[in-house]
Parts: C-alpha cells; structure tokens; sequence
C-alpha cells in the first residue's frame, strides 16, 4: 500500500460512516456549549454557587467578551459573515446539489452554527445595551446556553437521522 493509499484510506470522504467525522461533531457541540459568550460554563456555576468574587470576575470577563464582540460587529463582522454565507452556501451546493458527502457533513455542522452565532449575538447586543450584573447576568448566560444546548440537540439529532439514511441508501445501491 502507498503513502497516498494509506492517507485516502484514513482520510475518507464517506463523511456519515466515519468515527472522524462524529468526534469532530461531538468535540464542536461540547466547545460550543461550554463557551457562553467566550465565558466558560464552569466559571457562570461557580459563580452562581459562590458568589463574592467569583461573581465580580463572572460580571468583569463577561463585560470584556461584550465589548470585545461589540467591536467585532462592525466591518470584521460584515467580512465574516460574507465569508461564512459564502461557506455555508457552497457546502450546500456541492453538497445537495451535486452529491458529495463531504460538504453535505460540513452543511450539517455549519448551519446550525449560525444559529448559534444569532443567538449569542442577540444575547451580546442586549448585554451591551442593558448591562446586568449577578443573578441576572449569571440568569442570561444559563438561559442562553440552555438554547445553545436545544440547537446542538436538534443538529445532532438530524444529523444523525440523514447520516442513517445516507449510509442505507448507499447499502441499498450495492
């Protein structure tokens, strides 16, 4: 077996029937579930638990993520999101429209993504124009992770469905 044989054979475009594939999806729902408005989860519950200064740090990264995001959304968010409706677009055509497998897989953990980027960029303008400190703000993070979990739930689970049925209909075809 040559070089190339051996990274074709590791590197499979078959995208619904390989472990490769699923870590990845797993690994980017986990990432994007612990990260609430690039706060992790576990800072938002010790803050919750404790309080005092843990909740002080909680309100203080929370109000430089914001503001940072706020900067963003200027002309970097615009090139951003060309790029990503560019990419999502394209992912949906070769994938859907032509049949390849490889870009039907980055289709289905792409779009829910933007979804997700909505939803913290909803919960970033409201942080920004009404600020909120404590339960509050531990409130609005735990409730916007709590939609991030719907999304990613939802995603996995389709993703699942047509992954199955992909790999039926390619068994049916042999």
């Amino acid at each position: 077996m040559t070089l190339s044989e051996v990274i074709f054979t590791l590197i499979e475009t078959r995208t619904f029937s390989n472990i490769w594939y699923w870590m990845a999806v797993g690994v980017t729902w986990a990432t994007v579930s612990h990260w609430i408005i690039g706060v992790p989860f576990d800072m938002i519950f010790s803050a919750r638990k404790h309080g005092g200064q843990a909740m002080l740090d909680l309100d203080r990264i929370t109000d430089i993520n914001v503001r940072r995001l706020m900067q963003v959304a200027g002309t970097p968010g615009l090139v951003l999101i060309a790029m990503g409706a560019f990419f999502i677009t394209s992912a949906a055509m070769l994938g859907f429209g032509y049949g390849l497998e490889l870009a039907q897989g980055l289709f289905c953990l792409a779009f829910p993504l933007v979804i997700v980027a909505a939803l913290t960029w909803r919960t970033t303008q409201r942080l920004a124009i009404h600020p909120v400190e404590g339960e509050a703000l531990v409130k609005a993070l735990l409730r916007l992770r709590f939609w991030i979990q719907v999304v990613a739930m939802t995603a996995i689970f389709f993703t699942a469905i047509y992954g199955m049925y992909t790999n039926l209909s390619r068994m049916a075809l042999f």
